[in-house]
């Protein structure tokens, strides 16, 4: 027993040591990132991952619990009005099979059939910006050129079958410190109202309540409590739509990215972002992802669900997330990423 624990404390104290001496590889305070990794990359501030961070994010799984921050999608599911509807259809049945019969083998007469085995498999015709989602760096562009993050342009990079750079395939597996910053809990109510912008000051408050403090490396999910209302599938799309609008803007994301040096910012919402009522002099009217997907090539969450965390008052965890190996896709969609502490 003895020499167990010994070897035990040594593991651990091997892991908090590598943790606590991993330094930031480009990242600087009161900059960020930018376009720093070379012309070819498609990564942005994921590239912070590395085997020191990843023991680092593991060595906060203490009980063994593991949380589901995906939501449940079906075709009646909110959306951002700017993305195509869903549809799940059955492309083969058991009784299509039979009554079309161009499978023998899976017909009840077959010779090798004798059980009955049959089959479904189904079509899917869905947008790659619903439900639990991270959107890719070129999910936005800008400028006459239509450029995304690290200069790939449209003409260049575009294409009909999905972009050709930066596409959601090149996201990397994500293990991470994950930080919810419940601002809803801070407030005092089940959600933020309808076009809240959450400021510096709402995330400092959070975070001093919380008795949480920020860490580089971090992967950061602010709660607004807009996911209480989606019941199932989000089909209640009144409700969802009035808090949805909930949000940071710029001056938020900036301090999360340039001083703390958060790696990816999601939220329980569909957009991050307060866009609905933008400060004066505003140029783009999604700012928040410009500035994080574009500029600072700093991925985003969308719609994780981060009740069941709150309710526990888990505000430390690890973060784990894989996205759709699908090529040229613009997000990671419909995803299952995992919280677990």
């Amino acid at each position: 027993m003895h020499t167990r624990f010994v070897l035990t404390l040594l593991l651990s104290t091997t892991i908090m040591t590598v943790a606590v001496g991993a330094e930031p590889l480009a990242w600087k305070k009161g900059q960020g990132w930018g376009w720093v990794w070379g012309e070819n990359d498609q990564v942005g501030s994921l590239n912070e991952i590395t085997p020191a961070s990843v023991l680092s994010a593991l060595s906060l799984v203490q009980q063994g619990e593991i949380r589901d921050l995906g939501i449940l999608y079906s075709r009646e599911s909110y959306k951002w009005p700017g993305h195509s509807p869903g549809e799940i259809m059955t492309f083969r049945s058991p009784n299509g099979v039979r009554q079309q019969g161009d499978l023998p083998a899976y017909l009840p007469t077959h010779e090798n059939n004798a059980s009955g085995t049959a089959f479904h498999s189904c079509a899917v015709f869905i947008n790659d910006n619903v439900a639990t989602q991270i959107d890719g760096l070129a999910h936005i562009v800008v400028g006459e050129d239509r450029h995304w993050y690290n200069g790939f342009a449209e003409d260049d990079w575009g294409g009909d079958w999905g972009v050709r750079k930066s596409g959601a395939e090149t996201i990397p597996p994500i293990i991470a410190r994950g930080i919810l910053i419940d601002v809803a809990g801070f407030k005092g109510v089940d959600a933020l109202p309808s076009k809240y912008t959450i400021t510096v000051e709402d995330l400092q408050g959070a975070l001093k309540r919380q008795h949480t403090e920020l860490q580089f490396g971090d992967v950061v999910l602010i709660r607004t409590g807009a996911l209480r209302y989606w019941a199932e599938t989000g089909s209640d799309h009144e409700k969802l739509d009035e808090h949805d609008s909930a949000g940071i803007q710029l001056p938020a994301a900036r301090w999360l990215v340039e001083q703390k040096g958060a790696i990816m910012i999601g939220s329980d919402t569909s957009g991050l972002e307060q866009y609905q009522s933008l400060p004066e002099g505003a140029t783009s009217p999604n700012p928040v992802h410009e500035y994080l997907l574009v500029e600072q090539g700093v991925h985003i969450g969308e719609f994780h669900y981060l009740e069941d965390l709150a309710r526990e008052n888990v505000y430390e965890f690890t973060y784990m997330a894989t996205t759709n190996k699908i090529k040229g896709a613009t997000a990671g969609f419909t995803m299952r990423p995992i919280a677990i502490y």
